[in-house]
């Protein structure tokens, strides 16, 4: 550890001098300029809901709204996704599921370790092994070997063991002070295919024309939505809790301390890793050069010290760390429709009233 961080070993072990967690916050800008307009993600309704078209997530605030740019979920999968390349998957077991025609890497998978695609396959065993361990008592080397960044971003294995790994690493971007546009538009088609004699109105009606796009139609739902204008800034908030990280074990003190100092590293690639800029189609964010970031690691007692760790540094620390904890062995594995049957089987056995 020759490279590490000065003061690092505090953070892994309990004690007085133990800090809560890091904490960044960067200020971002629209690509366009900071009055341009950026496109927030939309989501469904809620159930019940008088409005049946999605829309964006804006709370109403006396000093202005907020709208949420990016979330703690969407956020965690781009983090995720670095370890799928170099220099990044050399510290992480790269895990295929080759279901039918397709291959799915474990980072790919929504529910990371607890997800169908890997449950149903041939780790089963070993995964349910894993969760069972951390459930029963907070063991989290068998995670760290087979699907470590479950334990950087998060991970519940709501349909087996129930076993719920905090997240690590968390990250929202937020735009504050902002203004919702509409937009409205009109498909023209190429050509009057009535007037042109090429479609037979006694036999194709205004709405069979409207769907097969042969007819004027004006955009509704969703594509009314045009965009927010951000007059209070945009900025991503990003926490690495070492509360969390010192909640992980293993057997003994040594292989412990190893453990977390991997998972550290780990986080901390994902935390300073560069973002890539595009969210989604219409928001381009870029740091804002008119507003300092700021980075601290915090303590229990809401004391501060800076936190200057590069992502040069945090590389390098990740890369030490796996190399003496041993990253998990990479394998190929196929999907089983066998262990689908059996899951199906076990559920039912659960759920079955007991007699008497």
């Amino acid at each position: 550890m020759t490279s590490a961080p000065k003061g690092i070993e505090t953070w892994l072990t309990e004690g007085d001098r133990a800090p809560a967690a890091i904490s960044i916050r960067t200020w971002l800008r629209p690509v366009e300029g900071a009055d341009g307009v950026v496109f927030p993600p939309t989501f469904a309704p809620p159930e019940g809901a008088a409005a049946r078209s999605s829309g964006y997530v804006i709370d109403r605030l006396p000093t202005g709204a907020v709208c949420l740019m990016d979330s703690v979920g969407s956020q965690s999968n781009r983090m995720e996704a670095i370890f799928k390349s170099g220099p990044y998957s050399a510290l992480v077991p790269q895990v295929i599921v080759e279901a039918g025609s397709k291959s799915v890497n474990l980072l790919d998978a929504g529910h990371r370790a607890a997800d169908a695609i890997v449950r149903y396959s041939q780790l089963s065993a070993d995964l349910k092994s894993a969760f069972s361990a951390w459930r029963d008592t907070g063991d989290a080397m068998g995670l760290a070997k087979l699907a470590p960044t479950s334990l950087v971003f998060g991970v519940w294995d709501s349909r087996e063991t129930q076993a719920k790994v905090p997240r690590l690493v968390s990250s929202t971007i937020r735009a504050f002070d902002v203004v919702s546009l509409n937009r409205g538009g009109q498909y023209l088609p190429a050509v009057d295919y009535v007037a042109e004699n090429l479609v037979d109105p006694t036999k194709v009606t205004s709405d069979d024309m409207s769907t097969l796009g042969l007819a004027h139609q004006p955009l509704k739902g969703t594509s009314l939505l045009g965009g927010v204008m951000v007059r209070g800034g945009i900025r991503r908030d990003a926490v690495l809790s070492l509360i969390a990280l010192r909640d992980l074990r293993a057997s003994d003190t040594a292989t412990t301390l190893a453990l977390r100092r991997y998972v550290l590293g780990l986080g901390l690639v994902a935390l300073t890793a560069p973002q890539r800029p595009h969210l989604r189609q219409g928001c381009i964010l870029v740091p804002d050069p008119s507003k300092a970031a700021s980075s601290s690691v915090v303590f229990a007692d809401g004391r501060e010290d800076p936190f200057t760790v590069t992502h040069a540094e945090a590389l390098r620390l990740a890369e030490e760390s796996a190399s003496a904890f041993g990253v998990g062995a990479s394998r190929t594995v196929k999907f089983s429709p066998e262990k689908v049957t059996e899951g199906k089987a076990a559920r039912a056995k659960k759920s079955k009233p007991k007699s008497g």
